[in-house]
């Protein structure tokens, strides 16, 4: 049988999914800039107020339909768009708050993180490309502040976070906000032509490759200032959404995926191992959380054993592990990729994808019930549609340039 990816057909399921995923947050702005947190059925929420990186995620989604073509994207990624150049930025200490309260009020307790950083500048270089007025502003801007405050030229990483007014910087280092800033240095180099940005996404996945050496491919999530890993971090709330305790399946597969992309963009200048790397980290990834209970999905978490911790299920993890099967296949030729891609999907289609209220659901429990203990509601279409773009473009360039430049395929 030949691989979904080649069939024109499934090619245009991705499109129509697309196209119904960006229709499920047309009601995402708030009258005063940037985006809502959206409850199952797509209305916002007003009581969680504006967070930057679901506003920064919808700017990027956006621009992504804007790009595509897709009647009413533009103006979404606008006022998106607009929460990231108002009441989400610090226009005295400089960088962008990591929320604004349902009254307006800036969270100054969060203070100024890398994920949130990144982000924003994944949304401007997108919004750049889609020709959003204001986001070449907002990247220049976005470019300055995350070099000056975020990345650490000697270590070849970023630290995770300072207080609001960038006074001091926390201990901790996290892999998490790592990921997102490679998958946004990435997407800059390709909006900017600027190779210094690859070169700095080299660094980070060349880390990555020595961690998943030194830790059978279970990828630490959690370090102190020196990065040294703290493997037990959390270990009392497992189910974080953020910085949860243990190994997390879905950046295993995510790393896999954003590996190959960084080797194919590279090119010579790639360091090595990144395609063996990736092998191993979505190996590993499908091994310790696959269906590990009885019922088809994958756990959240397990133990530095690979034993699950956490057994719901996350529609983002399902995502990824769509992108990276893909991306594998591409990579290596190898039908067991293909296969894992087409089973994958035939899960995403019965469990996740919400045909009555929208969009994906976006939490289930180890039975594949529906639950809400992480993510209540569903804020996030970034990890849907980009499931559904990753498979209908080069592995090489951004979603956005890759959009810009015609090759989307159809």
């Amino acid at each position: 049988m030949r691989p979904w990816q080649t069939l024109p057909t499934h090619r245009s399921w991705l499109d129509a999914e697309c196209r119904r995923l960006l229709g499920f947050g047309r009601h995402v702005v708030l009258p005063g800039g940037g985006a809502a947190y959206l409850d199952d059925d797509g209305v916002p929420d007003p009581s969680r107020g504006v967070q930057t990186w679901i506003t920064a995620r919808t700017v990027h989604v956006y621009s992504l339909g804007a790009l595509l073509g897709v009647p009413g994207s533009a103006g979404v990624a606008a006022g998106a768009l607009a929460g990231l150049t108002g009441g989400l930025r610090d226009a005295r200490a400089g960088g962008w708050y990591h929320a604004l309260s349902e009254h307006g009020v800036p969270d100054t307790v969060a203070g100024k993180s890398c994920y949130d950083h990144a982000f924003v500048l994944l949304a401007a270089s997108s919004a750049t490309l889609a020709g959003i007025p204001g986001a070449r502003e907002l990247l220049d801007e976005a470019s300055g502040v995350f070099l000056d405050r975020f990345w650490d030229e000697e270590a070849g990483r970023c630290v995770d976070e300072w207080d609001v007014s960038w006074s001091v910087v926390a201990p901790y280092r996290g892999l998490n906000a790592n990921m997102h800033a490679v998958e946004a240095m990435l997407a800059v180099a390709d909006c900017l032509d600027d190779d210094s940005w690859r070169d700095r996404a080299a660094r980070i996945c060349a880390f990555v490759v020595t961690l998943a050496e030194e830790n059978e491919s279970r990828l630490p999530e959690h370090f102190d200032d020196g990065w040294g890993p703290q493997p037990d971090l959390n270990r009392d709330r497992p189910d974080d959404p953020f910085k949860p305790y243990g190994a997390t399946i879905g950046h295993g597969l995510e790393w896999a995926r954003l590996l190959l992309q960084a080797e194919a963009a590279l090119g010579e200048r790639a360091p090595s191992g990144l395609a063996s790397t990736a092998s191993l980290l979505f190996d590993r990834a499908v091994e310790d959380g696959w269906a590990r209970d009885g019922a088809p999905g994958f756990v959240y978490t397990t133990d530095w054993a690979g034993v699950p911790v956490v057994r719901d299920r996350m529609h983002w993890v399902a995502a990824e592990a769509v992108g990276a099967a893909d991306a594998l296949h591409r990579r290596t030729g190898e039908a067991r990729y293909a296969d894992l891609y087409a089973r994958w999907w035939d899960y995403v289609v019965t469990y996740l994808v919400d045909v009555d209220r929208g969009s994906w659901r976006h939490q289930l429990d180890a039975s594949n019930v529906p639950a809400d203990g992480v993510w209540p509601g569903k804020p996030d279409l970034y990890h849907a549609v980009q499931a559904t773009l990753l498979p209908r473009v080069p592995l090489g360039p951004s979603l956005a340039r890759a959009a810009h430049d015609g090759l989307v395929s159809a």
